[in-house]
């Protein structure tokens, strides 16, 4: 009997990695099929960004700005669905831009996708503008400090925004209590801060990549930035505090999963590798 357990025990210890990947591939796809609610603790970064959103009166102005390319999807795309999900929950409304080309379409993919969850009830020129790229990076940020119309003369579309309703109440940084980054490079955070917040006063909060955290938080300290979406992690918490679960709480939840399965088979494995030694030894 104690021979046959020794022989089992020293199979498991050289179990084919397959079996392994296999596991793990199992235990990430099971949140994504079926969702776990797994409670966050939410940090004060996200509770602050939050805050800011819900704090604005119904009918204000936000300015939101996508600068990232997708490469940079998987963190920043759920941000900009659940950022936008609370803007038009709270009935605010948005005029978003993009200092990076590839921006724009993540913003129309986004705007979509929210836009049929609600039944289509926004209009687009009353409640919402996409106004695009502009290329010039710092200059961009400086001239909309002077007139947004002027540095966006048309949209997304092409449409002239003397034709878009909602742009008549916008001249520059001032049409805007709140404004909203999403970055994860440059131009970005870091630009908006240093040529557009201290010299227009702007009440700006950031969703940040993982590798732009460190970098913004120096600002966050310093009170340039009022609140910050800290990676995946960050819109997750951010996700649970709207209630409304979204891309990242699945992605999380998948996350967690695997790294429990790879820290209960780091245990087995030690388990099996001393019981097989201990049984050596006798």
């Amino acid at each position: 009997m104690k021979s046959k357990t020794q022989n089992i025990l020293k199979s498991l210890e050289h179990l084919d990695k397959r079996w392994i990947f296999l596991l793990v591939a199992i235990a990430v796809l099971i949140p994504l099929v079926i969702p776990l609610e797994v409670p966050l603790k939410i940090s004060t970064p996200t509770q602050n960004f939050y805050d800011h959103i819900e704090r604005l009166p119904e009918g204000s102005m936000v300015l939101l700005s996508s600068d990232y390319d997708p490469g940079s999807k998987a963190e920043l795309y759920p941000m900009t669905e659940a950022t936008l999900r609370h803007l038009f929950r709270r009935n605010l409304k948005v005029v978003a831009l993009s200092l990076w080309p590839a921006g724009p379409p993540m913003v129309e993919l986004a705007l979509e996708n929210i836009l049929k969850e609600r039944g289509n009830d926004k209009k687009y020129g009353t409640d919402y503008v996409n106004l695009g790229f502009k290329e010039g990076r710092e200059a961009v940020m400086v001239d909309m400090g002077r007139s947004i119309r002027v540095a966006f003369p048309v949209d997304y579309h092409g449409t002239s925004i003397a034709e878009l309703p909602l742009m008549d109440r916008v001249q520059n940084y001032s049409s805007f209590p709140l404004f909203v980054n999403l970055s994860v490079g440059y131009p970005g955070t870091k630009e908006y801060v240093q040529y557009a917040q201290s010299r227009f006063k702007l009440t700006m909060i950031t969703g940040a990549g993982a590798v732009s955290v460190p970098e913004y938080s120096a600002y966050l300290q310093s009170g340039q930035i009022s609140g910050m979406l800290m990676g995946i992690s960050g819109c997750a918490e951010y996700e649970q505090l709207l209630e409304e679960p979204g891309l990242a709480l699945t992605f999380m939840n998948a996350q967690s999963a695997g790294h429990v399965l790879i820290i209960l088979l780091i245990i087995a494995g030690n388990v099996v590798y001393f019981m097989v030694k201990r049984g050596e030894k006798k």
